[in-house]
């Protein structure tokens, strides 16, 4: 307890590292967080998208930026017929239903899209539904009839016989003040879409909601299969900060036993552990993988076995090399032969403490290295397909062509967070390296 308490008073002499500390533990707690609240299985179903992302609107900016910006741009309104004040005549053999869904809409800007999704129970004849709209100015527009199936969805912004007749996409039209002089512009006020029904069976149900898109979304905003894009934001914190720690731990301390045990046996196994580093070096990491994702897997589990066995035999060796042969050479080792320790028992006991503190910096700020491989792994394509990362995100914005269309939430998001997450510990390591390499205390 007293030397990490030591070492917390050290740390907390250096303003940078405790803002790193405080970095990283907001990533981690953040973390910790996103696994409780959205457990591994429900994320992967939540990125797969589809029928989930629904109700959501396409390529909606955050809301955030919106308030900023003080735009008032439209958020999605859903309407629900179980809200709505039914009424019910019934006749012989059925009834006749009227179902009024209702909504204020008093934004600065149209809707993005409409959609009208219906259910219905019956058992043979299919329900006839008459859809009308009215406006808060008394007017009304059919927008025609159907058969709903058991689920179906009524794409109103696609109705081309009505933009036909409105002049302009449904989803502007339906909204837009009268008046045909200059642009379109937002009628405000209660709107109203009725549903006058006809079930051809006494048990026969109807319902039905009504989605009116939004143009904003969330703290993050949606992607173009309108999956929030705050799912893959939240987790790719625990998915990055995991691949990091266990890249860098699985080659820091892989490396640094192979080094103290080429150091203390010598001969042989010291020059076939040098020979083989020099062979590593030269080869390309990120070919390597690039090749791996291409003709194998993109598996990120894959992708951290290569990134380690690759990194086993780095550079390391070399400067750790250097590090641990005055210390084979030092009076305590003789002692601890002469009392008949082990090969093992020196390497690991009396060898390679003694050079931890000095690499705890390194190992600090290798993390983010990793972090960083694994976003650029998913920007060129090669990411999990699974999982969803901040690099994913970044790819399908690359993809979508996102910048080119605005939506720059779509690439500053994650990169903000993969500009933290290296911030906070290369701000750590840092502070570190000073505290425990005494040439940097007075720099």
């Amino acid at each position: 307890m007293r030397p990490l308490l030591e070492g917390l008073r050290r740390i907390g002499r250096y303003p940078s590292a405790l803002v790193g500390l405080a970095i990283i533990l907001a990533l981690v707690g953040t973390a910790v967080f996103t696994v409780v609240t959205i457990p591994y299985g429900q994320a992967l179903e939540l990125w797969r998208g589809g029928e989930t992302w629904r109700m959501h609107p396409v390529n909606a900016r955050p809301a955030w930026v919106d308030r900023i910006a003080g735009n008032n741009l439209p958020q999605t309104i859903i309407v629900s017929s179980d809200d709505a004040p039914i009424t019910e005549e019934p006749f012989v053999g059925g009834k006749r239903l009227r179902i009024p869904l209702e909504f204020d809409f008093d934004y600065g800007g149209f809707p993005s899209e409409l959609n009208l999704f219906l259910t219905s129970s019956h058992a043979e004849r299919e329900p006839f539904v008459r859809l009308t709209w009215e406006t808060p100015d008394g007017r009304q527009l059919n927008l025609g009839g159907r058969r709903p199936a058991r689920e179906e969805r009524v794409s109103i912004s696609q109705d081309w016989e009505l933009e036909r007749r409105l002049g302009r996409v449904p989803h502007v039209g339906l909204f837009a003040a009268p008046g045909d002089d200059g642009p379109p512009e937002v009628l405000d006020g209660r709107y109203r879409l009725v549903l006058d029904a006809i079930t051809f069976e006494e048990d026969a149900r109807i319902g039905a909601d009504l989605v009116v898109y939004g143009r904003v979304h969330g703290l993050a905003g949606t992607d173009h299969q309108r999956r929030d894009l705050m799912v893959a934001l939240l987790w790719g914190i625990p998915v990055a900060l995991a691949f990091g720690l266990i890249a860098a731990v699985g080659t820091t301390v892989t490396t640094l036993v192979i080094a103290a045990a080429g150091v203390w046996y010598g001969g042989w196994v010291d020059a076939l552990i040098q020979r083989l580093t020099e062979v590593n070096i030269i080869l390309p990491m990120l070919p390597i993988l690039v090749m791996v994702g291409t003709l194998y897997s993109t598996s990120i589990w894959v992708m951290l076995g290569v990134v380690i066995a690759l990194g086993i035999f780095s550079a390391g060796i070399k400067m750790y090399r250097a590090m641990l042969l005055p210390i084979r050479e030092s009076p305590y080792i003789e002692a601890a032969r002469a009392y008949g320790a082990g090969n093992a028992r020196i390497i690991l006991r009396y060898m390679i403490p003694r050079i931890l503190p000095v690499l705890i910096p390194t190992f600090v700020t290798l993390i983010p290295t990793f972090v960083f491989l694994e976003a650029s792994l998913a920007l060129l394509g090669l990411g999990d397909p699974v999982l969803p990362t901040w690099g994913k995100v970044m790819n399908d914005a690359q993809t979508q062509s996102a910048l080119y269309h605005g939506f720059y939430y779509w690439v500053l998001s994650p990169a903000a967070l993969l500009m933290l997450t290296g911030l906070g510990f290369a701000m750590l390591g840092f502070a570190l390296d000073r505290i425990f390499n005494p040439r940097l205390r007075t720099m």
